[in-house]
């Protein structure tokens, strides 16, 4: 964009000027960090006066900034400088609403001095936000130049993880046997997500140990039903037997070593098993990223098959299915866009492409194969000349193998301030795999991915009975 400055003598009395912004609660947060004034009337996922509602409360200051945008973008423009500006408040604006600011030129004085009326109104309904008087020093020089690019800013909020948690919560409660939770962050997690009425957990571990790691961060147990089970082999194949018996919709792993839980699951005749192969699937909340961003499968098939592959791209559509993507866009990744003899990702990712295309995985599109930056760059994608309804917009991303799904999920979340939440799919129930490493709200949103899928298949279950 071609930007153009006014110098004191272009400027005439009675000229005016605006400018449009939507207001975001990202903005706000920006502006808390810049500023230091961290009130929480302004934070999103804060409730500042304890009210029970989320205010997203523009700051007043954060409004009287885009008359200073204004006036140094447009009127008088760029090398205009500040000597005076006042400003009384009227209203209130929040996160979602769009504004306008406007200047008047009211009077020129000595030294370039120009003297303008400032206003900022909510243009839904013209209320006035503030107004106020400005005065500056015109530019000397007159300029045109092209609009600066500035360097882009990402506000690390984990947005989406808050949307499923809100999702989940009115549904109900999903019992959810959790395997040994004897230790603060896998016990704080499931207690966590059973206050938010997502689960209703069934403790199956050591007695004493889960005990103490409740004492330890001042939770009750009181109403929680808690098994003693000090093996971690027999809690695991209880916790199974309870998904068996009907009692449990979903398995919880807690301070236990994941092969563990996973050969109770496995076991022949008292496991979990289905026509599906277990794989799993990690659902990213990455900064910047306007929606969850699935990987899988990075923590349970080492080097996937082709047949395997299928399975880990019906079960990754299915999760994002029941995360309400209508139609998931699944990038099958390789080093190349191209179909390469010599690169067997590049090779099973078309044939994976082409089975999407005859019906043999359904529900979402599938395209590969796909590099990194032209799944997830609308612009590399472009660059490449690659024209797909995936390509840029991939929401499920299929790695080749597990330590390529590994470093992704690593790098997305030390590197891009992801969190991570996951699921194992293709068992006759959701399993919540979590890490030493998560966080409240990792944890938290497993759940809450658990309970969506769990919903949805429940639902779909019951409606093939009753068609039936």
């Amino acid at each position: 964009m071609i930007c153009e400055n006014r110098v004191w003598d272009e400027i005439e009395i009675g000229e005016t000027a605006e400018l449009r912004r939507l207001c975001t609660a990202d903005d706000f947060y920006v502006f808390a960090t810049v500023s230091g004034n961290h009130n929480p009337m302004h934070l999103a996922d804060e409730d500042g006066d304890g009210d029970g509602v989320k205010e997203a409360i523009a700051p007043a200051m954060w409004i009287g900034s885009l008359v200073s945008a204004l006036l140094g973008n447009i009127m008088p423009g760029a090398g205009t400088l500040y000597r005076a500006q006042n400003f009384r408040f009227h209203a209130r604006a929040r996160a979602g609403e769009e504004v306008r600011a406007r200047v008047k030129v009211t009077g020129k004085g000595p030294d370039g001095e120009i003297t303008l009326d400032t206003c900022v109104e909510r243009i839904s309904d013209g209320a006035k936000l503030c107004t106020g008087e400005a005065v500056v020093e015109a530019p000397k020089t007159k300029m045109r130049f092209e609009a600066h690019e500035l360097p882009g800013l990402i506000v690390r909020r984990h947005v989406h993880f808050e949307r499923l948690v809100e999702l989940a919560q009115p549904l109900p409660p999903i019992p959810m046997a959790v395997v040994a939770p004897e230790e603060p962050n896998s016990l704080g997690g499931a207690l966590l997500a059973a206050e938010h009425t997502i689960i209703t957990p069934i403790l199956i571990g050591d007695r004493r140990k889960i005990e103490l790691a409740a004492s330890e961060i001042g939770r009750s147990l009181e109403g929680i039903e808690l098994l003693d089970e000090p093996d971690h082999a027999a809690a695991s194949r209880a916790g199974v037997a309870l998904v068996r018996a009907g009692r449990a919709g979903a398995l919880m792993k807690g301070h236990l070593h994941t092969d563990e839980l996973l050969r109770a699951v496995l076991a022949k005749d008292t496991g979990l098993r289905t026509a599906r192969r277990l794989t799993h699937v990690f659902v990213m909340d990455v900064p910047g990223v306007a929606h969850p961003l699935l990987v899988t499968d990075a923590a349970i098939n080492i080097a996937p098959d082709l047949k395997t592959k299928v399975d880990i791209v019906q079960n990754a559509i299915d999760l994002a299915i029941s995360l309400g993507m209508a139609e998931p866009k699944v990038g099958v990744l390789s080093a190349v866009e191209t179909v390469n003899p010599d690169i067997p990702s590049s090779v099973d990712a078309a044939l994976l492409s082409k089975m999407c295309e005859r019906g043999q995985i359904t529900g979402g599109i599938v395209d590969g194969p796909l590099a990194m930056d032209n799944a997830v760059s609308i612009a590399a994608a472009r660059t490449k000349g690659i024209d797909s309804p995936v390509a840029g917009h991939a929401e499920v991303l299929v790695v080749p193998n597990l330590d390529a799904g590994n470093m992704l999920a690593k790098q997305l979340t030390y590197l891009a301030g992801a969190e991570g939440a996951g699921l194992v799919m293709g068992a006759r129930a959701p399993i919540v795999l979590t890490s030493r490493a998560d966080g409240d709200m990792a944890r938290m949103a497993s759940c809450a991915i658990a309970a969506l899928h769990w919903a949805r298949v429940e639902g779909l279950d019951a409606m093939k009975a009753a068609a039936q």
